[in-house]
């Protein structure tokens, strides 16, 4: 079975918009030249119960709106905190691995300089994966070091300073990949949304047909506000290649701090 999130997020933000802006003026249209059949065809057919109807729809719809836009919210800011706490994590591993006996304390430096432009995703990263199986190993190096460091310094409170603080660096590692791909508003309620708001514009259009009158322009307008609306919910929830990034500010000025990353042999 395909993945409807799967198949929304390969599709540019703009073609989301466009996409859902053809398919509400298809069934804006078809609901309205139904009723207006249906009408002329069955002269008792009246539009005061799907007035009604069409009142109750707009409601749920706004409902359900408001509650995958704040889902979606609240996933984006927890992307964008975590990326404040990691860049506090990495600066203060860099900062307590001054302290380790050389030469454990520049290779340390030098591997964490290394791994904050791995942490640094802006847009749509094509080479993500290659970022995170490089950063994995990164941890793996800096993980060796901290072991023979304590194997040899066993009581160090120095070292065991480091070693926390490194511990959290590569759990935040863990949090942020959870945070940024896979903690996502469930396709259900994305697909939901979706075809609520096209069946909700079916109806509206219905009831303006059994009433043989309507306003182009109100419902060309409300499609264009309700499109832009659900595909802002869809930008918000999407981690990458939309029109909403997560700032990266604070890793970008950790990088100045401690500087360019130095010659380290690839694995």
């Amino acid at each position: 079975m395909i993945n409807f999130q799967t198949t929304l997020d390969s599709l540019p933000i703009g073609a989301v918009f466009g996409t859902y802006l053809i398919s509400a003026l298809i069934v804006s249209e078809f609901g309205y030249r139904f009723g207006y059949w249906l009408q002329n065809r069955t002269k008792d057919e009246k539009e005061g119960p799907t007035t009604m109807i069409v009142g109750s729809l707009l409601a749920l719809l706004a409902f359900l709106l408001a509650i995958t836009m704040g889902m979606a919210a609240d996933r984006f800011d927890r992307r964008r905190s975590m990326v404040l706490e990691e860049a506090n994590s990495i600066g203060t591993t860099y900062l307590r691995a001054g302290y380790l006996p050389e030469p454990a304390s520049g290779e340390v430096q030098d591997l964490i300089r290394a791994y904050v432009p791995l942490r640094i995703i802006e847009g749509n990263q094509v080479d993500l994966r290659e970022r995170l199986a490089r950063s994995s190993q990164i941890h793996k190096e800096l993980w060796s070091i901290a072991e023979e460091l304590a194997r040899n310094n066993p009581e160090s409170d120095v070292l065991a300073l480091f070693i926390e603080s490194l511990n959290q660096t590569i759990d935040l590692h863990e949090t942020r990949i959870v945070a940024g791909i896979y903690s996502r508003v469930p396709h259900t309620i994305l697909l939901l949304l979706l075809a609520g708001s096209l069946l909700t514009l079916a109806a509206m259009g219905y009831n303006s047909g059994l009433m043989q009158r309507r306003s182009s322009a109100t419902a060309i307008l409300m499609i264009i506000v309700l499109g832009a609306v659900i595909t802002l919910v869809v930008d918000i929830d999407r981690p990458q290649g939309g029109f909403l990034i997560v700032d990266q500010t604070p890793l970008i000025d950790l990088q100045e701090q401690i500087g360019a990353p130095g010659l380290i042999k690839n694995p």
